[in-house]
């Protein structure tokens, strides 16, 4: 079975809303739409408190380069643009809109018909991409039509779709291969396209025999596109890994995929391309898992950006009375939440409440140097060194031994006997590097 080479763990899987088909959660009465949702530059804002607002319509504009539109995910009156809390727990301009009705913009097609044929040129999927606001759905949210815009001088050979949902917990990306497997294919096809490639493998792990069997299946009629079974190792959905075993190439240290001929796309991704190019309907949802040991009902929810977190919680019976934590995204790279006002993004792909003794890390110990954070770094660094060089602010050090090549995929942090908080002095460490080369480069 293929994977990736370098470490790797194996954490409990407790994909407890695997069978859970997606339902559309009720619309909210106030939405808090952050204007920035996306890796990179920020949006503008192109509405006022007052405007009237339809589902669809274009409320924040991407203006760089690296930047994403965002579109109203309802109808009804701009309430102000405002600061709201974000998953980070910074505050952040929003565009926050009282909730009337379910008006659509005209321009989208609402229909369940499924259109196969792609008419757009090339180019016109690029741009069509770009209005309709569509980013990386895998957690990254860097722009999608970006990804399409090869760099002179480089050329894309393949189109990997990564299926794989390695965060334990969740399973909104499996759901859509169940329940969305055409439009994902042809999604495909569009990014096939949009990239000049003839070649696609959708990677899925093989703890989704389901998944893998129906997608293998449809794609006797796409030709061009086959799907790949992986092993189940985390975190092999990280873009570095998934090239790595799908087609064993690897990414040089502080290289995009780009360099070895692949663009790593998630399936989420596709099937909003197939929205956003055949139906002409921008980003403002997407499908979100509610889940917990506790919650007698996980879910998948299609929901609209900018609702409460608290309203997909409600969904689900209530926060439970032992409730520790709230975690945005999967237990081993989501971050908890400060409040359950904090909107849904584009980037939530689940909602996960710990109870208490989940919630509690392990008593921090001293470091007993039994090498076990460098066996699982599934990008070959030191996570002990990149700690301790962090804790001391000897950033220098930090940059040489590489820590921007970290993917913050949390083994290091998952596997630590000693409890030691590897992942949060190293994040402290890409966070001040980072801002060293980018002044750098402005000198």
């Amino acid at each position: 079975m293929k994977t990736f080479k370098s470490g790797g763990v194996h954490p409990a899987e407790n994909k407890l809303s695997a069978n859970v088909a997606i339902q559309p959660l009720q619309l909210s009465k106030r939405v808090f739409i952050p204007i920035s949702q996306n890796l990179g530059a920020p949006s503008q804002p192109v509405v006022k408190k007052g405007d009237e607002v339809k589902v669809g319509q274009l409320i924040a504009k991407g203006e760089a380069f690296i930047s994403a539109h965002v579109h109203s995910s309802v109808s009804g009156k701009v309430f102000k643009v405002d600061e709201v809390i974000d998953s980070s727990g910074y505050r952040r301009p929003a565009v926050i809109i009282d909730v009337k009705d379910d008006e659509w913009e005209e321009s989208i097609d609402k229909s369940e018909e499924l259109k196969k044929e792609i008419s757009f040129s090339k180019d016109e999927i690029v741009k069509k991409i770009n209005e309709m606001g569509i980013v990386g759905l895998g957690g990254a949210t860097f722009p999608s039509h970006v990804k399409l815009m090869v760099p002179e001088g480089k050329k894309a050979e393949v189109l990997l779709i990564n299926g794989v949902e390695c965060e334990p917990y969740l399973t909104s990306d499996h759901r859509l291969m169940m329940e969305k497997a055409e439009e994902i294919l042809i999604g495909t096809k569009i990014l096939m396209k949009g990239l000049g490639v003839d070649k696609a493998v959708i990677g899925i792990e093989n703890n989704k025999p389901d998944a893998i069997e129906h997608l293998a299946q449809l794609c006797q009629n796409y030709d061009g596109i086959t799907v790949q079974a992986l092993k189940v190792k985390y975190p092999q959905g990280g873009e570095k890994q998934l090239i790595k075993a799908v087609t064993g190439r690897e990414v040089p240290s502080g290289k995009l995929p780009i360099e070895v001929g692949c663009v790593v796309n998630n399936v989420g991704t596709a099937f909003a391309v197939y929205e956003a190019v055949q139906k002409n309907k921008p980003l403002f949802e997407r499908v979100v898992t509610v889940t917990g040991k506790n919650i007698h009902n996980p879910q998948n929810f299609l929901v609209r950006i900018g609702t409460p977190v608290s309203e997909l919680i409600e969904a689900v019976g209530g926060l439970p009375e032992d409730t520790g934590k709230i975690v945005s995204g999967g237990p081993m790279m989501g971050k908890a939440l400060i409040s359950q006002d904090v909107p849904v993004v584009k980037g939530t792909s689940g909602i996960l409440l710990f109870n208490e003794q989940e919630s509690h890390r392990a008593p921090l110990k001293a470091c007993i140097r039994c090498a076990k954070c460098i066996q699982v770094c599934p990008m070959g660094l030191e996570p002990v060194l990149l700690a301790q060089l962090s804790d001391h602010q000897k950033w220098d050090e930090v940059e040489k031994e590489r820590v921007m090549d970290c993917i913050e995929c949390g083994s290091c942090h998952y596997t630590c006997p000693s409890g030691r908080p590897l992942l949060d002095y190293i994040r402290l460490g890409k966070f001040r590097v980072g801002q060293i080369i980018r002044n750098r480069s402005k000198n």
